[in-house]
């Protein structure tokens, strides 16, 4: 069935209408006044750094894994009387492939798989969208909940990325944010846990799955960050881990650090725009200098990680 699944799925990927998801947005704010700025240099405007969530501040993908299998066990899905069950090499690709987790199930059962599943002991499978979309909604608020079990027992930041968020958020010329295409539930799980309440409210914008109508790899996520710090997007940069996260930063006109993880590790980043790929920001020794000391002294263009970064 997964052999049959990765032939599918390859021909599936050309397929690029998937919908998002419209919901409202929540702004939040922090902003220090009596923090230490970067090396000293002419540009004190202000810059951003802006994290993704899943695969940058914590590996959670297998995590995610492993709740939408638990889900689709608990409502008995099959198609063809085969169970429903995402690999690992099959959801590493569908995670560099689509954003959101809704979007990802839509994508499966539409275009991987061709068909929706049964479910719940023989119930047949939709035959409306409306029907579509309350399976694909049950199926997400069950996998929400298993996720937030499995963040409660396992969840711990990558190395390096408190150290340098910490950096960032001591800097009064840095705003700090998250932008992740979970959901709100699942992400504020999350980072209360690795980031901690203290931390995360000094975060100055965190936008979500639920605030935008367009996932990654759309670049809007990432727009809206930008609008509402009121930062040009050439004076942020993103960390991220995934082709998804690196074509919705260079989408937005940002620069974007790559520091990826087993599963993406061996994606050709730098093809594709990366500014810079590491992978882990704490084993390579990644500061807040090496980032921003050179964008201020030679231009938003400037090469940035120079002599930590891996190689084109």
């Amino acid at each position: 069935m997964m052999t049959k699944l990765a032939a599918l799925l390859s021909v599936a990927l050309a397929v690029k209408n998937i919908e998002g998801f419209v919901s409202t947005s929540r702004p939040q704010a922090r902003h220090s006044t009596c923090a230490p700025a970067l090396s000293a240099s002419a540009d004190s405007s202000p810059y951003a750094l802006l994290f993704d969530c899943d695969g940058v501040i914590i590996e959670t993908e297998e995590l995610h894994r492993l709740a939408y299998n638990a889900a689709f066990k608990e409502f008995n899905l099959q198609i063809e009387d085969e169970p429903v069950e995402w690999s690992v090499a099959y959801y590493d690709v569908l995670q560099n492939t689509v954003g959101g987790g809704k979007n990802k199930m839509f994508f499966h059962f539409r275009n991987t798989t061709g068909a929706f599943p049964s479910s719940e002991d023989g119930k047949p499978a939709p035959a409306t969208p409306e029907d579509e979309q309350d399976l694909v909604d049950r199926l997400q608020a069950r996998k929400t909940n298993l996720y937030k079990d499995l963040i409660a027992e396992k969840a711990q930041a990558r190395p390096g990325v408190l150290e340098l968020m910490d950096q960032a958020l001591a800097d009064e010329n840095i705003r700090v944010g998250v932008c992740s295409a979970s959901t709100k539930e699942a992400v504020t799980k999350v980072l209360d846990v690795t980031l901690g309440e203290a931390r995360r409210t000094k975060l100055d914008v965190t936008i979500l799955g639920d605030d935008v109508s367009k996932l990654k790899p759309d670049p809007l996520i990432y727009v809206t960050a930008a609008e509402k710090l009121n930062i040009a997007p050439d004076r942020c940069v993103v960390i991220e881990d995934s082709i998804v996260g690196l074509k919705a930063a260079k989408g937005a006109g940002m620069r974007c650090i790559i520091t990826y993880t087993t599963s993406t590790e061996n994606e050709d980043f730098y093809s594709l725009g990366c500014d810079a790929k590491v992978p882990e920001l704490g084993s390579t020794g990644v500061t807040l200098d090496m980032i921003f000391g050179p964008m201020k002294v030679d231009g938003v263009d400037a090469e940035i990680l120079t002599g930590v970064r891996d190689s084109p």
